[in-house]
């Protein structure tokens, strides 16, 4: 499998996979615990995710980008145990318009939790291997492992 276009970092998170599954699960909640800062935000209402193929709005920012809306489809769903979504530029925002024909999407977020004796062992995996726009794929990765890895820290105060 190819490496070069994924990030992976985990932590043990001393909290129930239920409790960290059910804060993932919540967009509402993913600002909150956004290491990289980018989050601003569901866009409108956004419903607990329940399973694969659901969408919810995010609003962003980038200094690159300035403010923008992406939309997540849901591409993993096993309850305490796995959940993912690929986000793609919501068409209708004022970003998509200045991208012209750039494709913004093929990229994902996925959180793999493991129940063991010392607590939850929470893997988040970011990869970009589906993105086919060469222009867009100039930006990747878009987070780092650090802001990845201070995403995992934010969950485990939020579970806390």
């Amino acid at each position: 499998m190819d490496t070069s276009r994924k990030l992976q970092v985990s932590r043990v998170i001393d909290a129930p996979a239920a409790d960290i599954f059910a804060i993932l699960a919540n967009p509402e909640r993913h600002a909150e615990i956004d290491g990289a800062g980018m989050l601003r935000g569901v866009e409108g209402e956004a419903e607990p995710i329940a399973g694969i193929g659901q969408v919810f709005a995010m609003n962003m920012h980038q200094d690159a980008f300035g403010d923008y809306r992406m939309l997540n489809s849901v591409t993993a769903f096993v309850p305490d145990a796995r959940i993912g979504w690929s986000p793609a530029i919501d068409p209708g925002c004022e970003l998509a318009g200045k991208l012209g024909d750039m494709h913004v999407g093929g990229h994902t977020y996925t959180y793999d939790l493991a129940e063991g004796d010392g607590g939850t062992t929470v893997t988040q995996t970011y990869e970009w291997m589906s993105v086919k726009d060469p222009e867009f794929l100039k930006f990747f990765p878009l987070v780092s492992e650090e802001q990845l890895a201070g995403t995992l820290d934010r969950l485990a105060e939020a579970v806390g």
